[in-house]
Protein backbone atom coordinates (compact mmCIF):
# COMPACT_ATOMS: atom_id res chain seq x y z
CA UNK A 1 0.00 0.00 0.00
CA UNK A 2 1.40 3.40 -0.95
CA UNK A 3 1.79 6.32 1.45
CA UNK A 4 -1.05 8.33 -0.13
CA UNK A 5 -3.50 5.43 0.35
CA UNK A 6 -2.43 5.04 3.98
CA UNK A 7 -2.88 8.79 4.50
CA UNK A 8 -6.40 8.72 3.00
CA UNK A 9 -7.29 5.66 5.09
CA UNK A 10 -6.16 7.36 8.33
CA UNK A 11 -8.04 10.57 7.50
CA UNK A 12 -11.16 8.58 6.60
CA UNK A 13 -11.08 6.66 9.89
CA UNK A 14 -10.53 9.90 11.84
CA UNK A 15 -13.53 11.44 10.05
CA UNK A 16 -15.73 8.46 10.89
CA UNK A 17 -14.68 8.52 14.56
CA UNK A 18 -15.25 12.27 14.83
CA UNK A 19 -18.69 12.03 13.20
CA UNK A 20 -19.71 9.20 15.54
CA UNK A 21 -18.56 11.15 18.59
CA UNK A 22 -20.16 14.44 17.50
CA UNK A 23 -23.59 13.03 16.69
CA UNK A 24 -23.94 10.05 19.04
CA UNK A 25 -21.62 10.44 22.01
CA UNK A 26 -21.85 14.16 22.71
CA UNK A 27 -23.67 14.76 26.00
CA UNK A 28 -25.75 17.89 26.48
CA UNK A 29 -25.71 19.86 29.71
CA UNK A 30 -28.35 18.68 32.17
CA UNK A 31 -30.48 21.23 34.04
CA UNK A 32 -32.18 20.12 37.26
CA UNK A 33 -35.72 21.41 37.79
CA UNK A 34 -38.15 20.90 40.65
CA UNK A 35 -41.76 21.75 39.84
CA UNK A 36 -41.47 24.00 36.79
CA UNK A 37 -39.18 24.31 33.80
CA UNK A 38 -39.09 26.77 30.91
CA UNK A 39 -37.69 25.65 27.58
CA UNK A 40 -36.93 28.23 24.91
CA UNK A 41 -37.54 26.92 21.40
CA UNK A 42 -35.15 28.77 19.11
CA UNK A 43 -32.95 26.81 16.70
CA UNK A 44 -33.46 23.84 19.02
CA UNK A 45 -34.34 23.54 22.71
CA UNK A 46 -32.68 25.45 25.56
CA UNK A 47 -32.08 23.78 27.93
CA UNK A 48 -31.93 20.61 25.89
CA UNK A 49 -31.82 18.18 28.82
CA UNK A 50 -33.78 18.62 32.03
CA UNK A 51 -33.86 16.34 35.06
CA UNK A 52 -36.99 15.90 37.18
CA UNK A 53 -37.97 13.80 40.18
CA UNK A 54 -39.89 10.57 39.71
CA UNK A 55 -43.50 10.72 40.88
CA UNK A 56 -43.67 14.53 41.13
CA UNK A 57 -45.85 16.66 38.87
CA UNK A 58 -43.70 18.88 36.67
CA UNK A 59 -44.89 21.76 34.51
CA UNK A 60 -42.80 22.28 31.39
CA UNK A 61 -43.41 25.56 29.57
CA UNK A 62 -42.26 25.80 25.97
CA UNK A 63 -41.78 29.30 24.50
CA UNK A 64 -41.24 29.23 20.74
CA UNK A 65 -39.25 32.18 19.39
CA UNK A 66 -38.21 30.55 16.10
CA UNK A 67 -40.60 31.03 13.15
CA UNK A 68 -39.41 27.77 11.55
CA UNK A 69 -42.33 25.46 10.77
CA UNK A 70 -40.29 22.50 12.02
CA UNK A 71 -40.38 23.81 15.58
CA UNK A 72 -44.09 24.65 15.68
CA UNK A 73 -44.90 21.35 17.36
CA UNK A 74 -43.40 19.43 20.28
CA UNK A 75 -43.83 15.67 20.66
CA UNK A 76 -43.31 13.77 23.93
CA UNK A 77 -43.88 10.27 22.58
CA UNK A 78 -43.43 8.38 25.85
CA UNK A 79 -46.13 10.53 27.45
CA UNK A 80 -48.43 10.45 24.39
CA UNK A 81 -48.35 14.25 24.13
CA UNK A 82 -48.25 16.30 20.94
CA UNK A 83 -48.72 20.08 21.26
CA UNK A 84 -48.76 22.96 18.81
CA UNK A 85 -46.44 25.81 19.85
CA UNK A 86 -47.69 29.20 18.63
CA UNK A 87 -44.98 31.80 18.04
CA UNK A 88 -44.11 33.87 21.17
CA UNK A 89 -46.84 32.28 23.29
CA UNK A 90 -46.01 29.97 26.21
CA UNK A 91 -47.49 26.47 26.15
CA UNK A 92 -47.42 24.49 29.39
CA UNK A 93 -47.38 20.71 29.54
CA UNK A 94 -47.80 18.82 32.82
CA UNK A 95 -46.20 15.43 33.33
CA UNK A 96 -45.90 13.09 36.30
CA UNK A 97 -43.28 10.49 35.39
CA UNK A 98 -43.78 7.23 37.22
CA UNK A 99 -40.53 5.46 36.22
CA UNK A 100 -36.93 6.62 36.32
CA UNK A 101 -35.18 6.83 32.97
CA UNK A 102 -34.65 9.04 29.95
CA UNK A 103 -37.59 10.27 27.90
CA UNK A 104 -36.93 12.03 24.62
CA UNK A 105 -38.94 14.83 23.10
CA UNK A 106 -38.63 16.32 19.64
CA UNK A 107 -40.08 18.71 17.11
CA UNK A 108 -42.87 17.52 14.84
CA UNK A 109 -40.38 16.60 12.09
CA UNK A 110 -38.05 14.77 14.53
CA UNK A 111 -35.10 17.01 13.61
CA UNK A 112 -34.53 18.75 16.96
CA UNK A 113 -34.36 16.75 20.17
CA UNK A 114 -34.30 17.12 23.91
CA UNK A 115 -34.40 14.79 26.88
CA UNK A 116 -36.27 14.58 30.18
CA UNK A 117 -34.19 12.64 32.69
CA UNK A 118 -36.25 11.20 35.53
CA UNK A 119 -34.35 10.37 38.73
Amino acid sequence: MSIDKIFVLILGLAGIIFTYWFFLMKKGKETAVSEEAQIIVEGGYTPENISVTRGEKTKITFLRKDPSSCLEEVVLGDFHIRKYLPLNQPVTIEITPKKAGEYKYSCGMNMYHGKIIVK
